[in-house]
């Protein structure tokens, strides 16, 4: 008979983020006439901006003329987009990646979860906590076991350089879910302890067009010798709003190797080149062309509006939670605001507080990992109309800074 991989069994039975989808729909059936506000999936709100419209119409109407159809593309992306990329994301910042280090996909959500399969089971996995799940989740199907890193604000949520041999260490600045940072030094120790342990960074680095602050690394390429133990994971998802048009890249070196058991040194690139080849037929034409249009002149002016819009109602969130004295993070430099729950409510009794008084949704930081207990998330993404809307709701909960009818 078919026989289950147990490891799936180590898993919660939903996923964050469908855990919050069933509570609210279960509240909206209950309260069919609520007008719900969310703050806690970070979708976008703002449309595509114009260059990346026209690019796609473009695309549509070549795919619609027998002479510039194209069907399947190539597994690695098409030449114009990772030439687009090596170009405008990293020889702009003087970082030297060719476009054969790079690997468009459908978003890093894929590439962060799949990535699992080159590696074998017996691997230490080193997962900051509070974390976003699918490092989490993808780890425990393929059965490797955990070492949680904490992150919190005696360390600025960027995490302790570990005591223990670690072979993967996954990271992530601007950080979902607290909105941290990372500077160039505390980068440059994580390098320095994968160089001396013979370990891998994840580095998921998707939210990196939201820094403001230029001190502050875009790249963990900017940190000497990254190369040799760092991948990298970017999206678009966030960057220019294609959270439905599913779009990013995973940047692979080619000096990053990985041991066999007989001792021999292969090079993951072309490994990885051979696992996309069977199971991933590319992201799409038209995505690709809409992607390239990011770094043009124009495109690059329309996403940086975008992105500032959402920094702006970032901003506005983190005002909102610093005069209710609920000690928010991040906000600056990216768009994720991490703060404490109020008189010490458990986070997901906070996230029922809320939804049922304010009919605001947020996520709770329990979610995240058990050093995400006692906060919550709230993401920047949402209109300005919205968050203003949503704030004032959630004031509303904090008469005198005192939740009401608890």
């Amino acid at each position: 008979m078919p026989i289950l991989n147990e490891n799936f069994l180590n898993l919660s039975q939903r996923y964050l983020f469908q855990e919050i989808a069933r509570r609210t729909a279960d509240y909206r059936t209950s309260h069919p006439d609520a007008d719900i506000i969310s703050m806690g999936i970070g979708d976008v709100s703002l449309p595509l901006a114009p260059a990346v419209i026209d690019a796609m119409h473009r695309a549509v109407d070549e795919e619609a003329r027998q002479k510039t159809f194209r069907g399947y593309g190539p597994e690695r992306g098409y030449l114009f987009l990772r030439e687009a990329i090596a170009n405008g994301d990293y020889a702009s910042r003087g970082i030297d990646i060719s476009p054969d280090e790079i690997f468009v996909n459908d978003g890093a959500k894929s590439d962060t979860g799949n990535i699992g399969d080159l590696f074998s089971a017996d691997n230490k996995v080193g997962i900051a906590d509070p974390v976003y799940p699918v490092y989490v989740d993808t780890n425990l199907m393929g059965g490797r076991p955990i070492y949680y890193i904490p992150c919190n604000e005696k360390n600025s949520f960027t995490g302790d350089i570990p005591q223990i041999k670690l072979d993967i260490v996954y990271l992530c600045f601007p950080n979902n879910p607290t909105g941290a940072v990372i500077t160039k030094e505390k980068l440059q120790m994580w390098v320095d302890y994968a160089l001396d342990n013979d370990c891998i960074i994840m580095y998921d680095s998707a939210y990196k067009a939201f820094i403001r602050d230029d001190s502050l690394p875009h790249s963990i390429y900017e940190i000497p010798e990254a190369r040799k133990c760092a991948i990298e994971f970017r999206s678009f998802s966030k960057t220019a709003g294609f959270t439905g048009i599913r779009c990013g890249y995973t940047v692979i070196p080619d000096e990053i190797r990985l041991t066999t058991k007989t001792g021999e040194r292969i090079q993951l690139n072309k490994w990885w080149e051979r696992r996309q080849g069977c199971k991933f037929n590319g992201a799409s034409y038209i995505s690709q062309r809409g992607a390239e249009a990011i770094y043009t002149p124009e495109g690059l002016a329309q996403t940086q509006a975008q992105t500032d819009y959402y920094l702006h109602t970032a901003s506005l969130i983190r005002q909102c939670l610093e005069s209710l004295g609920l000690h928010p993070q991040g906000g600056t430099n990216a768009p994720y605001i991490w703060a404490k729950t109020p008189e010490g409510m458990s986070s997901w009794e906070f996230f029922d507080f809320l939804l049922d008084k304010a009919q605001v949704v947020i996520t709770p930081g329990a979610g995240f990992g058990k050093a995400g207990e006692g906060w919550f998330r709230m993401t920047s993404f949402t209109s300005k109309e919205q968050t203003e809307c949503a704030l004032t709701r959630f004031k509303s909960c904090f008469p005198g800074k005192n939740l009401q009818n608890r």
